[in-house]
């Protein structure tokens, strides 16, 4: 059945898709390496190297459509699938070798940071490439996320009883009392004239290939938003990697890294950057809906309450 790791009839259906879209000979067993409850992966030895298997659950199907197109577009900036099935969600791509967290680090703080400045550079480039197919994309069921529908989606999130149960009275009130705010926030981003794009919505040092160039993977959270919304994740785990306390100089100079890519007014494009991580923690929340809606493994406390959780972020300061 879909949705089920598990489920014996599943996993033989996806191994016999997995043997048929191989481009090199099987030299060892398909293997099982990370279940999750919105996805799983699977590694086949091959004699050209490793092959992973991705499967996400069916609201999340669209990350193989999604690497797809931006494969075929900039295969120097993604990890392209080798195959899809756009009716499973399912995807097989080749090992691309360490990833950013891999190669860097921990005590080289200076060269960590020079690291994440030119990975985010090299991201924003890739995001003005993608601009012109942003209608393609969302056509092609990448959730919508551009400003001028995040109001509608806000409200539906806190129309559901299940989020409004797990916000609780408190948090509930205090999220309510800025949805005016967010009105204009995404009313304000909307005109700034920075065009909507892929937005990763967990972009991290994990998800990244480590370059030159860097590629970019694992697009499962993503949407078509303001691109300047990835920094939100972004700049959380730079900060981490970084040991950097809140209002760091260094953040500054991340943002300014990715800012670099864009044309316009310094101040109005920081401006946007702010306004664009407020809103994007709605996105973060319907990201994690769709995660949880229909779940192939049961969910942990600590996942279970994400969606409102993200939400409650909403009255907090900027990241930057």
């Amino acid at each position: 059945m879909d949705n089920d790791w598990h489920d014996p009839d599943w996993r033989a259906s996806a191994h016999e898709w997995i043997t048929a879209h191989l481009d090199a000979p099987a030299t060892g067993p398909i293997e099982q390496m990370r279940a999750r409850p919105w996805s799983v992966t699977h590694r086949v030895p091959t004699g050209a190297g490793f092959r992973w298997f991705k499967a996400n659950i069916t609201d999340c199907r669209y990350e193989a459509v999604l690497a797809e197109r931006l494969g075929r577009g900039r295969p120097e900036r993604v990890l392209s699938p080798l195959a899809i099935s756009a009716a499973h969600g399912w995807m097989l791509t080749p090992d691309a070798g360490p990833t950013l967290r891999d190669e860097v680090a921990a005590s080289d703080r200076d060269g960590t940071l020079a690291r994440w400045c030119t990975m985010l550079r090299e991201y924003a480039a890739l995001q003005r490439e993608v601009t012109p197919i942003a209608d393609e994309l969302v056509a092609l069921g990448v959730p919508d996320h551009r400003p001028s529908v995040l109001p509608e989606q806000l409200a539906s999130l806190l129309d559901d009883p299940a989020v409004r149960a797990d916000l609780g009275p408190a948090r509930l009130e205090r999220v309510s009392g800025v949805v005016p705010a967010f009105a204009e926030w995404c009313a304000e981003l909307a005109a700034s004239g920075i065009p909507a794009s892929v937005q990763h919505d967990d972009l991290t040092d994990a998800n990244v290939f480590a370059g030159p160039p860097h590629r970019f993977f694992d697009w499962g959270d993503a949407g078509v938003a303001h691109p300047f919304g990835s920094l939100l994740v972004a700049l959380s785990f730079a900060g981490y990697a970084l040991d950097l306390r809140p209002g760091a100089p260094e953040f500054a100079r991340l943002r300014d890294a990715y800012l670099s890519e864009w044309p316009g007014d310094r101040a109005v494009l920081r401006r946007s950057v702010s306004l664009a991580c407020r809103v994007t923690r709605v996105s973060r929340a319907m990201s994690w809906r769709r995660a949880l809606r229909g779940a192939a493994l049961p969910v942990k406390d600590d996942f279970r309450t994400s969606v409102a959780d993200w939400l409650a972020e909403l009255p907090a300061p900027d990241p930057i």
